[in-house]
Parts: structure tokens; sequence; C-alpha cells
């Protein structure tokens, strides 16, 4: 009995020496205690009788620890990656930490397990992406180039400028443009706000198959083009002719001057003119807004 109450006392200064130097800066101040905090007893307990029991009964207490670094990492991965997929992941890594860990290491388990719960999370992850790890390499390095001219330059780079500073053909530049651009998936499912009236739909709501022949549209193309005639004739024989000349014949302002013998900005204000006054004729018919 004697020699059993000195062994438990060993183990438990041996966990003791391994959170003094954690502990020396906090003993002036409360000690904030996080949920996954586990007494040095329950360990020595644990390593003294090594039971299936106790042993769940740690892991149980260090499962918010896994939920921490599960919800902390899904900050920088898409909707799609559902948080409770991550914290089961994790636990795997939480119970390979557990068998692996040694105490004579001079490491809190705490330290120990972390990295084993990221790495098991991050090994799930890509064993899960359709992706090769070279395109997402190249997508990275794309990314990072793009950044690095947009700070220099104070604008979106040229594909040209992208492709200097990542030392590749435009050939090359654009295959990994390519390449990389096929990488992204979006839900359907996921909410976004529409342009119109900035409400929040489902993405896939936002989605219009331009191939698809709409009798409605096309009656209203129809409608909107007739309209669009008589609305000329309402404009000044001015007007027409800079439209005619502009849209029909597609010359330039300064060739339509040329012909109308006026000046090029006095031919642009008066296809302003009259662009403005059929824009509001439309707009009053049909409720259009350009």
């Amino acid at each position: 009995m004697v020699s059993t109450l000195k062994a438990e006392k060993q183990v438990i200064t041996k966990i003791e020496r391994i959170s003094v130097d954690s502990n020396s800066e906090s003993e002036q101040k409360p000690k904030r205690i996080k949920q996954w905090d586990v007494s040095d007893r329950e360990w020595a307990r644990y390593w003294r009788f090594r039971t299936p029991e106790l042993r769940q009964q740690l892991l149980d207490k260090y499962v918010p620890l896994v939920r921490n670094v599960a919800t902390r990492m899904s900050m920088n991965f898409p909707r799609s990656v559902e948080l409770n997929d991550l914290i089961s992941t994790g636990i795997i890594g939480l119970i390979e930490a557990f068998k692996n860990f040694d105490p004579d290491r001079g490491v809190k388990f705490e330290t120990y397990a972390v990295p084993r719960i990221r790495g098991a999370i991050l090994d799930e992850l890509r064993a899960l992406d359709w992706v090769p790890r070279s395109t997402r390499a190249k997508s990275r390095e794309i990314e990072r180039a793009y950044l690095s001219l947009e700070n220099q330059h104070g604008r979106k780079p040229e594909l040209t400028e992208l492709a200097k500073e990542l030392n590749y053909t435009m050939e090359e530049m654009n295959l990994a443009i390519d390449d990389v651009s096929s990488t992204h998936i979006m839900s359907l499912d996921e909410v976004v706000y529409r342009e119109d009236d900035n409400r929040q739909v489902p993405r896939i709501e936002t989605i219009i198959d331009k191939e698809t022949i709409s009798i409605l549209s096309d009656l209203e193309k129809k409608e909107l083009k007739a309209f669009l005639g008589i609305a000329i004739t309402r404009l000044t024989e001015q007007e027409k002719l800079v439209i005619a000349l502009y849209y029909y014949e597609e010359l330039t302002l300064k060739e339509i001057g040329e012909v109308m013998t006026i000046s090029e900005s006095r031919v642009s204000q008066i296809h302003t003119r009259a662009v403005m006054k059929m824009r509001n004729m439309i707009k009053d018919k049909f409720g259009i807004n350009f």
C-alpha cells in the first residue's frame, strides 16, 4: 500500500514539473479554466491504472479541444465543409495523439495533441480533394503573384504582367489559368445576394439558361424593338441623322461631324441627347431602368 501511494506521488510530481513553467507567470492572477482542462491527479490516475474506462474519460474531456481546433480551421474552408465532419476527423487525431503521448518528454498533452488534430483534419481533406496537390500549389503561386503585382501597381495586373512575374510564356499562363479555374466548386444551395434587389436566395435561382428559348422573352424583345422604331420617329431630324449614321452606317463621331459639317463634340452632345430621350421613352413605356 505504501509503495503504491509512493508511485502515485511520483507520477503526480512528474506531471506537475511539466506544467511548472507555463504556470509560473499566472501565479499572480486567477487562472482561466479551459473546457478541456484535466487535473494532474486525473492523469496520474490514468498512468497508474491505464484502464479503458479512464482512457475514455480523459478523451471525453478533451473533445472540446477538438471542437476548438476544428472551429478555428473551418473559418478558412468553404461553406461546403461541415464543422461536424471536421470534429469527427479531429477526434481520430486526438485518439492517435493520446496513444503516442509520452509525459517524459516534458510537454503538456494539449501542446502535443493540437498539431496531431490539425494534421488529421488536413489529411482527411486532402484525401477527399479531387484536385491534384500540384494544381493547388499552382493556384496559390498565381494568387501570391497576383496580389504582389496588385500591391505594386495599385490596380489589377494584366495577364502579360502576371506571366512575366511567374516566368511563364503566354501559352503556359493560359493553360495554368484554365487548370486552376476548374478547381473552384460552388454549391447551388449556397445563399447569395441577388444583384437587382439585394435579396438573399439560393445560388441556383440566379442561374439563367441563355440557350433556353422563352416565348415570353421573345415577345418582349419584339415589342421593345417595335417601340424603339416609334421612339426614333419622335426625335428631331438632326438626332435621327446622328443615330442612323452612328448605329446603321457605323461611322465615328468625327466622321459624322464631317458629314454634317459640325464639330465632333457637337455630334457627341446630339447623340447623348437622343439616347437619353429614347431611354426615357422606353422607361415610361416598359418600366425598364438602364
